[in-house]
């Protein structure tokens, strides 16, 4: 078995979506910012279907080109092929939806990175990797780009892989077109058409719509289009027809389009056709290379061309394979696919991509979010608070040292600094919004009533708030705390941000092998899907089995558990970990107090070094995560 299943050559940029829908982009007052390009695009919906992607292309060594990188890898893409240009910058495109037919876009591709891509940065041993490899039209239109992808398609020949072309016609790319005229997909030109005309020979698959044969083939007749195309190549043709879906052709081109094999479509509503192009070919390219008969094949790509329209953004709209094949079996429920609620969860909960960098199967947190019981120590004052905050900051990068499954809770509040130090470590970084000891539940006031501070929040943080609640509460303090979690888990989904939802019936009432889990079915209920669990430990098997089983039954999709700490003395938490370690939806633990507690003490009061603090912090959390992990090996070995 080859190591990759598909490789895609050509345009790699960040895409500044506007935000205000329906709206000319000269009026654009936010923009959302994610990769772009469509064989970028390509390789990120294959990746999320479950096919082993790579990409090939330039990016600047500079910001926008690290953050295409990144994202990549949060996507599961191989970047191996990818370059960093120190000569030029990244490309960029600006975009707007105006309705469902128009969207606004500026394309900043002046000598930009990918269009510097050469046969230098073809390796021969990586396409040989591969099963298939995958062109685009722009990356045709001038000699040295097309010298790579001529380069790599004879590659891909001589090693037996399978190649495709996205036509991916950009008038404005060829030159043939202004800069204010970037939604123009049709141009007629000789000289494109024999370009294209040259190299179709080389390819097993060409994709298109109408207008992109047109260009092709070198008529405006989509038939006469199909067989000039034929004439020069004995690829299956597949032509995109918008609404009514597409159809393939393996031989003859017969006399009408609806004579060519096709999948059924999917009655939606067209939000955004911007990269449904891209989201089709990546479901196509799943079934062609998983040997499905092209009706199936075109299934998948119609339904992914289908999530694309129908969703803000490209790359963002595409599916999991997770949620395609839900898709499939439900149906649709209703047109508009971004406001099924059932789908959307989804949606996000197979699809997110870790935060920090790295692997967060394993949770070993260090919760120095604590801010009422850190201003009531003797010699706190707001600076000192900060600089304390700081050095919980450094024990736990110290413990870390580079390694994944390592992270912190610290608040804004008095931990500012170290909170905004610790973006870019690769930690795993939770923020609370709680007002500490509050029941009910009140919210930090600088989140505004609408929690639209959450806007300002950097990416990687976690929302996370701590609600003290009990199955035996009022329904007036069940509701009111429902609705303030409620409103905060909406913004944090508006703003991309995940969530954890922390919850300590403990200090409420009684509690026995029920509570928690009645707690988590009644959160649910309320409509509220948190990424991360934060619970207080359970003493017994039994309770945290029936937590977890009132998760799994409303999402199977959560991140998982983290045990809260309590201010526990160590062996209590080394039984709690014992107990908890045996479920693998636990995946670690939050701890607090037990860690820097008595060091904060003695730092306030001068007794301590800053070093001799950050020494004794991490030398406890590095204790408490050996006592983890030694639980998690003997849960394995007993299992």
């Amino acid at each position: 078995m080859r190591p990759l299943d598909v490789i895609t050559i050509g345009r790699s940029s960040v895409d500044l979506y506007g935000q205000q829908v329906g709206g000319r982009l000269e009026d654009m007052g936010s923009f959302a910012k994610y990769i772009g390009g469509s064989p970028t695009n390509i390789a990120c919906g294959t990746a999320r279907l479950g096919l082993r992607s790579a990409v090939i292309t330039r990016v600047g060594d500079e910001h926008m080109g690290r953050f295409i990188r990144e994202q990549l890898v949060r996507e599961g893409v191989d970047t191996r092929g990818v370059a960093s240009d120190p000569e030029r910058l990244t490309a960029l495109v600006l975009l707007g939806i105006r309705d469902e037919e128009r969207f606004p876009l500026i394309f900043y591709r002046e000598n930009c990175a990918d269009m510097a891509l050469c046969e230098d940065d073809i390796d021969e041993g990586f396409i040989a990797e591969a099963r298939s490899v995958v062109a685009t039209g722009t990356h045709l239109s001038h000699p040295r780009t097309e010298a790579a992808v001529l380069k790599a398609l004879n590659l891909a020949r001589r090693h037996g892989a399978r190649t495709a072309l996205d036509i991916d016609y950009r008038p404005n790319l060829w030159g043939l077109a202004g800069h204010g005229a970037g939604e123009s997909r049709f141009v007629e030109s000789a000289a494109v058409t024999a370009k294209l005309q040259s190299t179709l020979h080389l390819f097993d698959l060409i994709v298109g719509t109408e207008e992109e044969f047109h260009i092709a083939g070198g008529s405006t007749d989509t038939i006469e289009a199909l067989r000039a195309v034929r004439a020069v190549s004995t690829a299956t043709l597949v032509c995109k027809r918008g609404a009514a879906g597409a159809v393939a052709f393996e031989g003859a081109i017969p006399g009408s389009l609806d004579e060519g094999e096709s999948g059924p479509g999917f009655p939606i509503e067209v939000f955004n056709v911007l990269g449904a192009g891209d989201g089709f070919f990546s479901g196509l390219l799943k079934g062609w290379l998983d040997g499905e008969a092209w009706p199936r094949a075109l299934e998948y790509a119609n339904a992914c061309g289908a999530f694309a329209v129908s969703r803000h953004g490209c790359t963002p709209a595409y599916p999991s394979l997770v949620e395609l094949e839900f898709f499939l079996k439900r149906g649709v429920i209703r047109p508009d696919l971004r406001n099924d609620a059932e789908l959307e969860q989804v949606h996000r909960a197979t699809n997110r991509r870790n935060p920090g960098a790295g692997d967060w199967s394993t949770m070993r947190v260090f919760a120095f979010d604590h801010r009422a019981q850190l201003e009531e120590m003797e010699g706190y004052t707001p600076a000192r608070g900060g600089a304390f905050k700081e050095l919980c900051l450094q024990a736990a990068l110290q413990v870390a040292d580079g390694q994944s499954g390592y992270g912190i809770l610290c608040d804004d509040r008095i931990g500012r600094r170290a909170l905004h130090r610790a973006s870019g470590t690769g930690l795993w970084i939770g923020r609370p919004c709680e007002w500490p000891g509050s029941r009910p539940l009140q919210l930090e006031p600088e989140l505004g009533p609408d929690c639209g501070a959450l806007a300002e929040w950097a990416r990687e943080n976690v929302v996370k708030v701590l609600c003290f609640c009990h199955p035996d509460d009022d329904t007036d303090t069940r509701a009111a705390q429902e609705a303030t979690v409620g409103r905060l888990f909406a913004a944090a989904r508006r703003n991309g941000l995940e969530f954890l939802l922390e919850v300590i019936p403990s200090k409420v009432g009684p509690v026995d092998d029920d509570t928690t889990a009645t707690l988590i079915g009644q959160f649910y209920a309320a409509g509220i899907y948190p990424d991360w669990w934060k619970l207080e430990p359970m003493q017994t098997a039994a309770a945290w089995r029936n937590a977890i089983a009132a998760i799994e039954a409303h999402d199977r999709h959560t991140r998982g558990i983290v045990v809260l700490g309590l201010d526990a003395p160590e062996a209590d938490l080394a039984a709690s970990f014992e107990v908890a370690a045996g479920f693998d939806l636990v995946r670690g633990f939050a701890v607090g107090r037990t860690i820097f507690g008595a060091v904060a003490r003695d730092w306030l009061a001068g007794e301590v070094s800053d070093a001799e603090a950050v020494g004794r912090m991490a030398e406890r959390f590095s204790r408490l995560c050996g006592i983890w992990d030694e639980a998690r090996r003997a849960a394995a070995e007993a299992a």
